[in-house]
């Protein structure tokens, strides 16, 4: 089974320009990425997906392959799908470019879901979450039936508990893995109307009969969206480094 894994990564970011550039522990955040991804035993191709040439120059003077890709496209999926061409592995593996602490493990994981029983078409991860948390918009929860296929994601504390009863919840981690076929098939549906709502491009899949296969992962992620999050990051990074 042959594994690519594609990391996207825009310039531009309203909260971090240039985020995929900004140093932290002594490297700029897409060679971290890179470099965990890099680490997984089960992926045979890394690029990254960019829109940017200075993104490209980066990559390239760190060993890495990039691919320099439309800056017009409205997500990294769409970009993940110009950069894969005609290539074709059996799997195609989404990481994404603002996830410097991703766990390499984590990738095996995903990958490992299509080579045993009934493959998926496409497949992400979640993780256990606090009911405090749950209340936090920001934190995507999951739900999925007896099979583990997804039956919605949300913003919202999904399953509510309407007696107060506890409730389990989990946490979406933004990993995903598709067949080439089904990343094009996803990627020439319109937007859903679910996906408009939540903001959640994975209800697209959901809203079009594509079922998503989800496992549960000791990693919880910790992107960077925010110069607060950059100095966290930087910190553990320096950390793990003494």
């Amino acid at each position: 089974m042959s594994v690519w894994c594609f990391i996207p990564a825009r310039f531009e970011s309203t909260r971090l320009p240039g985020k995929p550039l900004i140093e932290l522990a002594g490297k700029p955040m897409i060679q971290w990425v890179v470099e965990k991804v890099c680490k997984a035993t089960l992926v045979d191709r890394v690029v990254v997906a960019t829109d940017h040439p200075r993104i490209v120059e980066v990559v390239h003077s760190f060993g890495g392959e990039a691919v320099l890709t439309s800056p017009e496209h409205p997500s990294g999926t769409d970009r993940i799908y110009e950069a894969l061409g005609k290539g074709s592995p059996d799997v195609v593996i989404n990481v994404q470019g603002d996830e410097p602490l991703i766990d390499p493990g984590t990738i095996d994981q995903i990958a490992g879901l299509f080579t045993e029983g009934e493959k998926p078409q496409m497949a992400t991860l979640c993780h256990p979450l606090d009911p405090e948390e749950a209340l936090d918009q920001a934190k995507v929860k999951v739900v999925c039936d007896n099979k583990g296929n997804a039956l919605y994601f949300s913003r919202a504390p999904i399953p509510y508990p309407r007696d107060g009863t506890d409730s389990d919840y989990f946490l979406h981690i933004g990993i995903y893995a598709y067949t080439p076929e089904t990343l094009r098939t996803f990627v020439a549906l319109p937007q859903g109307r679910l996906e408009k709502l939540e903001k959640l491009e994975q209800l697209r899949a959901l809203e079009n009969g594509i079922p998503i296969r989800v496992a549960t992962t000791p990693y919880r992620s910790f992107g960077v969206d925010t110069p607060q999050d950059a100095q966290v990051v930087d910190r553990i990074l320096r950390e793990q480094k003494s």
